[in-house]
């Protein structure tokens, strides 16, 4: 069954492949025109999003025990993110508020997103060293 689900999961993956690919020569070539090249792009959005969020619940039908799984991500990424929005500070001036068209709490939103992104590597490289340690020691 896993295997039959392999096979279909790649062959949709394909032809997504194939209908951002076509679009985009398309629009580079001068055939496609920038409204319909931005249209299109919007729909793949929308269908990426719509598998973003299908897949999860899928999995969840197909196999009951990756809940527990995803809800521990689910509950870590919500944890950086607080400490991270904790962290975070607006630390432009009025002026370059004002420059930069952007409010206070988006600043803030922006260096949470960087912090994220900082406490996210370091853990990657952290786990990437564990398990380079880990293999070393079996």
């Amino acid at each position: 069954m896993k295997d039959k689900i392999a096979i279909i999961t790649r062959w949709i993956l394909y032809v997504l492949l194939v209908l951002a690919v076509i679009p985009g020569v398309a629009f580079y070539a001068g055939v496609m025109s920038t409204d319909t090249f931005l249209n299109w792009g919007k729909f793949m959005l929308i269908l990426g999003v719509a598998v973003i969020i299908l897949a999860p619940i899928y999995t969840i039908i197909v196999n009951p025990k990756n809940l527990v799984k995803m809800l521990i991500s689910i509950v870590i990424l919500a944890v950086i993110l607080g400490v991270s929005y904790s962290f975070a500070t607006n630390q432009l001036t009025p002026l370059q508020l004002e420059t930069y068209k952007i409010t206070p709490e988006t600043s803030k939103l922006v260096g949470m997103g960087l912090i994220a992104s900082y406490i996210t590597f370091g853990l990657s490289i952290i786990a990437i060293l564990y398990s380079g340690v880990v293999k070393i020691f079996k």
